[in-house]
Formats: C-alpha cells, structure tokens, sequence
C-alpha cells in the first residue's frame, strides 16, 4: 500500500485550529479513480483500530461491517457498531472509528460529483443519503461491497464502467436499508425543501433571516414555510439555527478556537448573544460544552 494513503483517516487527536477535513489520501486534487474501495482493516490496523474524528470535504463514504464491530463517532454521538451495519456519510460529516481488532468489511468513498450523476433528485435517495447515519441489518448490501471491492482491486477491460455502475447498486441499496430502517418524515420532500437545504449548508454562517431565505428561494415567506413545515414538521428558522448550532458544536468539539472566535466564525458579531443563544440549544453554555467533550 502507498504510504501516502495513511490520510484517508488519519486526524490529530488533540484539537487543533480547524477539524481536520481530507481529500482521498490527503491530495488536494480530485480522486485519481472512479471511486476508491478498500477492506476495513487494511487502513485501521495502520492505527491501532482507531480513526479519530476528522471529515472529508468533496468525498462520501459507505462503510460495511462484515464481521467483528466497534464504534462508530458521528457528529459527536457514539453509534455502536455490529456485524451487518452500514454506516452512511456524506461529504462534510465529522466522523471517526474505533473498530474492534479483526474486524472485517469494506468502505467505498465517492467523490461528490459522482453522486451527482447517478443519483436523480425526484428518485428521493439523496434524501436518505444526506444525513450521517450507523444502521445494523444491511446484510443485502454485502455481495455487492464485495464484487465492488473485487473489481476495483482488477483492472479489467470496462473496469471504470463496472465501477460506476456497481456504485449506483451500492448507494441505491443503502438509500433503501436507510429509508426502511428510518422513522422519518423527509422521504417524499418538495424539490423546493431541498433546494432550502442547500442554501443553509452553503450559508450556515449567515444565519439568514427566514425572509432572505425566502427572497434567495424566489418564493414568498409563507410558501417556504409551508413546504417546510410538510417536509420535517418544523419552521425554517429551527432548520437555520439548528445547522449553526451543529456547526458551532464541531467546532468547540474538534478545534481549540476561541469562544468568541466561534462566534465570529458563525456569523455573531456579539459573543454574548452566541452564548446565550448556545446556552440556550444545548442547556450549557459553550465553555461547559466544550470541557465535557474533552472528557476528564
């Protein structure tokens, strides 16, 4: 193996000044291959079993565990992990593993663009595949992470074709796994509603007034609302402030920025009000938030 491709998963442990965010073997460019599949414990016993948080900016990753289990940290939540379980993530989701030793199975990373062309958006798979999740029981997806891993490790005529085509089977099967095995309400969401999503991810920072919003959206007010309120059953500024909020948690989480610097980072020109309004969502100001994360 490459020493370079060590930096799929490696990340400091202590925080440091940015949450650690790579690129398929620490390149900056796009991945060199269509997509990139490799055995669980061919990277993790590099690390002792255990990946510590990091994100990827531009890559998603479906992980399977075939056999043996650990746990999986997405977005500072503890999942654990078993034989069967499939954990989704999407480009951007701080995540890490500590794997028990010996287990087995595979973890297919695809560049973003990818999905963008195999997925359709009035399908509803992206809808599943957007949020990181850890869900046991994907047993059907097994054969195809191993004729998907087989074939990459090939290099037969027609073998970029297979590739692209075997990822579809891939993340069509995961899609699936996740909508049966999810109580949501987002599943048959209004194009609009996830044109809304978009727009918060990309200005998160802003914390735009849901009128903005609206104007960005080219809608009224009261329709984006309705459509919204149908798709998740609540408000649009709850969706608002509940991506600042989660990025406001990464952020005192993973790096040793400063409270007050967060805040500027979030778009506050007022720490005090990010306090308050931090206090307010989490039920601890951010300084407690941060030294219970940090453990004793």
């Amino acid at each position: 193996m490459d020493g370079s491709s060590e930096y799929l998963y490696i990340s400091n442990m202590k925080p440091a000044a940015e949450i650690n965010s790579y690129n398929l073997f620490g390149e900056t460019e796009d991945m060199a291959d269509v997509v990139h599949c490799e055995t669980i414990a061919a990277r993790s016993v590099l690390h002792d079993w255990q990946l510590s948080p990091h994100r990827h900016a531009r890559l998603h990753q479906v992980l399977l565990v075939s056999s043996g289990g650990g746990v999986a940290l997405i977005e500072g939540q503890e999942q654990e992990l078993g034989p069967d379980a499939v954990v989704n993530m999407p480009a951007g989701a701080v995540h890490g593993f500590r794997f028990d030793p010996g287990t087995e199975g595979w973890v297919l990373t695809l560049p973003a663009d990818l999905l963008d062309q195999i997925l359709r958006p009035a399908e509803g798979l992206w809808q599943q595949l957007r949020q990181p999740r850890c869900v046991p029981g994907a047993r059907a997806l097994a054969s195809v992470m191993q004729q998907i891993f087989s074939e990459y490790q090939d290099r037969s005529f027609a073998r970029a074709q297979m590739l692209r085509m075997l990822a579809g089977q891939v993340l069509a099967l995961a899609a699936r796994h996740l909508a049966e095995s999810s109580t949501a309400r987002e599943g048959a969401a209004h194009p609009l509603f996830r044109k809304l999503e978009a727009l918060i991810e990309a200005r998160f920072a802003d914390r735009l007034p849901v009128a903005a919003a609206a104007r960005e959206l080219a809608v009224s007010p009261q329709h984006l609302s309705r459509i919204t309120r149908e798709a998740t059953g609540q408000p649009v500024r709850a969706l608002i402030a509940a991506r600042s909020h989660r990025e406001a948690r990464r952020l005192l989480t993973y790096t040793n920025l400063s409270v007050q610097q967060v805040a500027f980072r979030l778009g506050y020109s007022d720490p005090a009000h990010f306090s308050r309004v931090f206090t307010r969502e989490a039920g601890v100001s951010p300084r407690a938030f941060r030294a219970a994360m940090a453990g004793p």
